[in-house]
Protein backbone atom coordinates (compact mmCIF):
# COMPACT_ATOMS: atom_id res chain seq x y z
CA UNK A 1 0.00 0.00 0.00
CA UNK A 2 1.35 3.56 -0.64
CA UNK A 3 2.23 5.78 2.31
CA UNK A 4 0.25 8.99 3.57
CA UNK A 5 2.68 10.72 2.02
CA UNK A 6 3.54 9.42 -1.35
CA UNK A 7 -0.83 8.83 -1.26
CA UNK A 8 -0.12 12.86 -1.28
CA UNK A 9 2.20 13.60 -3.46
CA UNK A 10 1.00 11.13 -6.11
CA UNK A 11 -2.50 13.05 -5.61
CA UNK A 12 -0.87 16.63 -5.98
CA UNK A 13 0.95 16.14 -9.02
CA UNK A 14 -2.41 14.84 -10.89
CA UNK A 15 -4.13 18.15 -9.47
CA UNK A 16 -1.31 20.25 -10.74
CA UNK A 17 -0.95 18.75 -14.01
CA UNK A 18 -4.78 19.27 -14.67
CA UNK A 19 -4.33 23.08 -13.51
CA UNK A 20 -1.27 23.69 -15.74
CA UNK A 21 -3.48 22.22 -18.55
CA UNK A 22 -6.27 24.54 -18.17
CA UNK A 23 -3.90 27.88 -17.71
CA UNK A 24 -1.69 26.55 -20.44
CA UNK A 25 -4.27 26.42 -22.95
CA UNK A 26 -6.42 29.24 -22.55
CA UNK A 27 -5.07 32.27 -20.93
CA UNK A 28 -8.20 34.09 -19.57
CA UNK A 29 -6.29 36.77 -18.07
CA UNK A 30 -4.30 37.89 -21.08
CA UNK A 31 -7.50 36.92 -23.70
CA UNK A 32 -9.69 39.36 -21.29
CA UNK A 33 -6.56 42.43 -21.69
CA UNK A 34 -6.69 41.72 -25.45
CA UNK A 35 -10.40 41.99 -25.77
CA UNK A 36 -10.40 45.62 -23.75
CA UNK A 37 -7.63 47.04 -25.84
CA UNK A 38 -9.71 46.35 -28.75
CA UNK A 39 -13.05 47.47 -27.82
CA UNK A 40 -11.72 50.09 -26.49
CA UNK A 41 -9.99 51.24 -29.75
CA UNK A 42 -13.09 50.30 -32.05
CA UNK A 43 -15.53 52.33 -29.51
CA UNK A 44 -13.00 55.61 -29.42
CA UNK A 45 -12.80 55.35 -25.87
CA UNK A 46 -9.86 56.27 -23.64
CA UNK A 47 -10.01 54.04 -20.07
CA UNK A 48 -8.32 52.37 -17.61
CA UNK A 49 -6.09 49.68 -18.07
CA UNK A 50 -7.67 46.05 -17.04
CA UNK A 51 -6.53 45.19 -13.88
CA UNK A 52 -4.73 42.65 -13.02
CA UNK A 53 -5.44 39.48 -12.13
CA UNK A 54 -5.48 38.21 -8.95
CA UNK A 55 -2.51 36.48 -7.73
CA UNK A 56 -3.13 32.65 -7.27
CA UNK A 57 -2.66 31.42 -3.94
CA UNK A 58 -0.70 28.29 -5.09
CA UNK A 59 2.54 29.74 -3.94
CA UNK A 60 1.12 30.36 -0.79
CA UNK A 61 -0.38 26.90 -0.42
CA UNK A 62 3.09 25.50 -1.29
CA UNK A 63 4.98 27.28 1.24
CA UNK A 64 2.38 26.02 3.93
CA UNK A 65 3.32 22.29 3.56
CA UNK A 66 5.21 21.00 6.31
CA UNK A 67 8.77 20.67 6.36
CA UNK A 68 9.51 17.67 5.62
CA UNK A 69 11.13 15.71 3.06
CA UNK A 70 7.53 14.61 1.44
CA UNK A 71 6.58 18.29 1.89
CA UNK A 72 9.68 19.91 0.07
CA UNK A 73 9.19 17.76 -2.62
CA UNK A 74 5.53 18.74 -2.94
CA UNK A 75 6.80 22.30 -2.95
CA UNK A 76 9.25 22.06 -5.81
CA UNK A 77 6.82 19.88 -7.75
CA UNK A 78 4.56 23.03 -7.39
CA UNK A 79 6.99 25.66 -8.67
CA UNK A 80 8.39 23.83 -10.92
CA UNK A 81 4.50 22.84 -12.58
CA UNK A 82 2.88 25.88 -11.88
CA UNK A 83 5.80 28.50 -12.94
CA UNK A 84 5.35 27.07 -16.88
CA UNK A 85 1.65 27.84 -16.76
CA UNK A 86 2.05 31.17 -15.64
CA UNK A 87 4.51 31.81 -18.03
CA UNK A 88 2.28 30.66 -20.61
CA UNK A 89 -0.98 33.26 -19.59
CA UNK A 90 1.34 36.35 -19.75
CA UNK A 91 0.27 36.95 -23.44
CA UNK A 92 -1.89 36.72 -26.63
CA UNK A 93 -1.09 37.83 -30.01
CA UNK A 94 -3.57 40.38 -31.01
CA UNK A 95 -1.23 42.13 -33.60
CA UNK A 96 -1.35 40.34 -37.04
CA UNK A 97 -2.14 42.13 -40.75
CA UNK A 98 -5.59 40.22 -40.37
CA UNK A 99 -6.30 41.53 -36.84
CA UNK A 100 -5.25 44.69 -37.79
CA UNK A 101 -7.36 44.96 -40.63
CA UNK A 102 -10.81 43.80 -38.61
CA UNK A 103 -9.97 46.30 -36.22
CA UNK A 104 -9.60 49.32 -38.76
CA UNK A 105 -12.84 48.04 -40.19
CA UNK A 106 -15.20 47.60 -37.17
CA UNK A 107 -13.43 51.41 -35.90
CA UNK A 108 -14.38 53.42 -39.51
CA UNK A 109 -18.05 52.03 -39.01
CA UNK A 110 -19.07 52.28 -35.36
CA UNK A 111 -19.43 56.32 -35.51
CA UNK A 112 -21.93 55.16 -38.27
CA UNK A 113 -23.67 52.49 -36.03
CA UNK A 114 -23.19 54.70 -32.88
CA UNK A 115 -26.46 56.82 -33.53
CA UNK A 116 -28.44 53.70 -33.87
CA UNK A 117 -27.11 51.90 -30.76
CA UNK A 118 -28.25 55.12 -28.67
CA UNK A 119 -31.69 55.28 -29.99
CA UNK A 120 -32.17 51.66 -29.27
CA UNK A 121 -32.42 50.65 -32.61
CA UNK A 122 -30.04 48.08 -32.58
CA UNK A 123 -27.80 46.22 -28.99
CA UNK A 124 -24.94 44.10 -27.87
CA UNK A 125 -26.04 40.25 -27.92
CA UNK A 126 -24.92 38.01 -25.22
CA UNK A 127 -22.76 36.09 -28.10
CA UNK A 128 -20.50 39.08 -29.18
CA UNK A 129 -22.73 40.48 -31.69
CA UNK A 130 -24.43 42.97 -32.88
CA UNK A 131 -28.85 42.75 -33.47
CA UNK A 132 -31.39 45.03 -34.78
CA UNK A 133 -33.45 45.37 -31.51
CA UNK A 134 -36.28 48.04 -32.42
CA UNK A 135 -36.11 48.91 -36.05
CA UNK A 136 -40.07 50.44 -35.66
CA UNK A 137 -37.42 53.98 -34.75
CA UNK A 138 -36.11 53.91 -38.13
CA UNK A 139 -37.61 55.64 -41.33
CA UNK A 140 -37.97 53.14 -44.48
CA UNK A 141 -34.93 54.75 -46.17
CA UNK A 142 -32.50 53.47 -43.61
CA UNK A 143 -33.90 50.22 -42.92
CA UNK A 144 -31.55 49.11 -45.70
CA UNK A 145 -28.60 50.71 -44.71
CA UNK A 146 -28.95 49.42 -40.98
CA UNK A 147 -29.50 46.11 -41.74
CA UNK A 148 -25.98 46.62 -43.97
CA UNK A 149 -23.98 48.12 -41.10
CA UNK A 150 -25.22 45.38 -38.92
CA UNK A 151 -24.48 42.38 -41.22
CA UNK A 152 -21.20 43.81 -42.00
CA UNK A 153 -20.11 44.59 -38.06
CA UNK A 154 -21.65 40.82 -37.46
CA UNK A 155 -18.80 39.06 -40.08
CA UNK A 156 -16.15 41.49 -38.73
CA UNK A 157 -16.52 40.63 -35.30
CA UNK A 158 -17.02 36.69 -36.24
CA UNK A 159 -14.01 36.87 -38.13
CA UNK A 160 -11.90 39.08 -35.27
CA UNK A 161 -12.64 35.91 -32.68
CA UNK A 162 -11.77 33.24 -35.64
CA UNK A 163 -8.79 35.04 -36.24
CA UNK A 164 -7.36 35.45 -32.59
CA UNK A 165 -7.52 31.88 -32.42
CA UNK A 166 -6.20 31.12 -35.35
CA UNK A 167 -2.92 33.57 -34.57
CA UNK A 168 -2.43 31.96 -31.56
CA UNK A 169 -2.61 28.79 -33.26
CA UNK A 170 -5.55 27.47 -30.69
CA UNK A 171 -8.76 27.20 -33.02
CA UNK A 172 -10.60 25.66 -30.05
CA UNK A 173 -10.14 28.68 -28.61
CA UNK A 174 -12.65 30.76 -30.50
CA UNK A 175 -15.69 29.85 -27.99
CA UNK A 176 -13.63 30.93 -24.93
CA UNK A 177 -12.54 34.39 -26.77
CA UNK A 178 -16.20 35.06 -28.00
CA UNK A 179 -17.47 34.84 -24.27
CA UNK A 180 -14.94 37.14 -23.18
CA UNK A 181 -15.81 39.94 -25.99
CA UNK A 182 -19.32 39.61 -25.25
CA UNK A 183 -18.84 40.56 -21.43
CA UNK A 184 -16.55 43.40 -22.80
CA UNK A 185 -18.37 44.72 -25.04
CA UNK A 186 -21.31 45.21 -22.47
CA UNK A 187 -19.01 46.33 -19.92
CA UNK A 188 -17.12 49.42 -22.31
CA UNK A 189 -20.59 50.05 -24.23
CA UNK A 190 -21.66 53.67 -23.19
CA UNK A 191 -24.81 54.11 -20.35
CA UNK A 192 -27.48 54.23 -22.56
CA UNK A 193 -27.16 51.82 -24.99
CA UNK A 194 -29.17 47.96 -24.46
CA UNK A 195 -27.51 44.47 -24.36
CA UNK A 196 -29.10 41.19 -24.32
CA UNK A 197 -28.37 39.15 -20.70
CA UNK A 198 -27.51 35.41 -20.79
CA UNK A 199 -31.24 34.73 -21.20
CA UNK A 200 -31.39 36.64 -24.18
CA UNK A 201 -33.66 39.69 -22.49
CA UNK A 202 -33.10 43.13 -23.86
CA UNK A 203 -31.91 45.57 -21.23
CA UNK A 204 -30.57 49.33 -20.88
CA UNK A 205 -27.43 49.77 -19.65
Amino acid sequence: MLSFARYGLLSLALMLSACVTVNIYFPAAAAEEAARSIVRDVLGKEGEQAPAAEPSGDAEQSSALPATHAGRLLAVLAERAIAPARAADVDIDVSTPAIDRLRASMRQRQPQLAPFFREGVIGLTRDARVAIRDMGQVGLRDRNRVKQLVAADNADRDALYREIARANQHPEWEGRIREIFARVWIEEAPSGWWFQDQQGNWQQK
